[in-house]
């Protein structure tokens, strides 16, 4: 199969509507080709492209950035004397200056199929200011690692934000290129929107929406492999809490933990709760040590979701779920548990970071309220999910 980049590089007639045309990449650290060649420096080599910009997401053109919230800065490339504008420093919007400086621009974004994943929301916002200033905007397309299911309630109007650029589902099912499209005819944009569609991609197919014959590139610093891409829908969610989610070991956001929980009791509550909702998977006691980030230099017990191997079921897997489960389980088992971390994350203010993350409250009230059950947060869940899947359909290309 090819990926989109991977097309325009080989077919020329793909190219021939860029002749004569200002061009910016948008691009980070997954932005390969087959050959694991970087995008740009590809695009460098093509003799009918003139590179005028390029863009970086958060963390970084060249993955600069470890941890969220740490801002890349603006510069010029050295090799091709261009501007690299940050679109996670100063600005999360590009601003007129920046636009000025292409006619088209080109976005090569590995996403992860998580309404959570910021790189869907900076398409959202380059697509907006390319409406305005009248830019095109193509899509070289990428498969979407997670595949085609959709998990999780829908975020609430009055709270979208840098990880919530919309109603969709946790997760969203889609590619980055149809995502585009949705983007367009949702927020009415007069864009002149293209995708670059990958050729013999099978959501469905063996690799479950990763292809088996490529080789996977870190997204951002905390997503080494497809295992943690398929987790990640319910993983996210961790970034809200006091338990650690992995970051400073070896499989952030495939595991969660502490120094205080006993991790045998929380699963066996959990399968006491919802075992239907553990199914696809296997749970895995663990300890570890993070090096940095939360709970650094401290013994945690923890629970590792194998999303891999023989356990692994991509139609049964729900990670959305799983993960809220775990929550419902040490609440249950410890009450007062301080569970909910209060800090202003990806900068917004006056609300809690797992409402956030979550587009609103109503998961964090189920798992506070001890009266609620499974087939209530099932109810509730499985309607949003049918009105995404049905609001998402007319733009799926594959």
């Amino acid at each position: 199969m090819k990926f989109g980049i991977d097309r325009l590089l080989s077919e020329p007639k793909l190219r021939a509507p860029l002749a004569g045309k200002r061009i910016a990449l948008l691009a980070h650290p997954a932005s390969v080709t087959v050959n694991l060649t970087h995008t740009l420096d590809a695009l460098a080599g093509c003799e009918d492209i003139k590179l005028s910009a390029a863009f970086g997401p958060q963390h970084g053109l060249r993955g600069d950035k470890q941890d969220n919230m740490i801002e890349s800065p603006d510069y010029e490339d050295p090799a091709l004397g261009i501007p690299v504008f940050s679109l996670y420093g100063e600005v999360r919007r590009p601003t007129k200056a920046m636009m000025d400086s292409f006619d088209t621009i080109l976005i090569d974004l590995q996403d992860l199929g998580c309404r959570i994943y910021t790189f869907i929301t900076t398409l959202r916002y380059i697509l907006e200011a390319a409406a305005l200033h009248g830019k095109s905007v193509w899509v070289l397309d990428r498969p979407n690692p997670a595949g085609r299911p959709v998990e999780g309630m829908m975020l609430e109007e009055g709270w979208e934000s840098f990880v919530g650029a919309g109603p969709m589902a946790m997760r969203h099912g889609l590619t980055l290129g149809e995502m585009g499209q949705w983007f367009v005819s949702f927020f009415k944009l007069d864009v002149d929107y293209r995708v670059i569609e990958m050729q013999g991609w099978q959501p469905d197919g063996e690799g479950f929406g990763w292809p088996t014959d490529r080789v996977w590139i870190n997204p951002s610093p905390n997503a080494p492999n497809v295992f943690m891409s398929r987790a990640y829908a319910g993983t996210v969610m961790l970034e809200g809490t006091t338990l650690s989610e992995g970051r400073g070991t070896t499989r952030p956001l495939e595991l969660f933990g502490a120094p205080d929980i006993d991790a045998k009791a929380v699963i066996a509550e959990m399968n006491n709760l919802a075992p239907q909702w553990l199914k696809g998977c296997k749970l895995r006691e663990c300890w570890f040590e993070p090096t940095f980030h939360k709970h650094v230099g401290k013994l945690c017990n923890g629970v590792h979701i194998h999303a891999e191997g023989p356990f692994y079921d991509h139609a049964a897997f729900r990670p959305w779920r799983l993960q809220a489960l775990a929550f419902k389980a040490i609440r249950n088992l410890y009450s007062d548990y301080n569970l909910w971390r209060d800090f202003p994350y990806e900068y917004e203010e006056g609300k809690l970071a797992f409402d956030v993350i979550n587009g609103g409250p109503r998961l964090r009230e189920w798992i506070d309220n001890p009266s609620t059950t499974a087939d209530d947060l099932e109810a509730l869940t499985v309607t949003e999910e049918r009105l995404w899947q049905e609001t998402s359909k007319d733009h799926l290309i594959y």
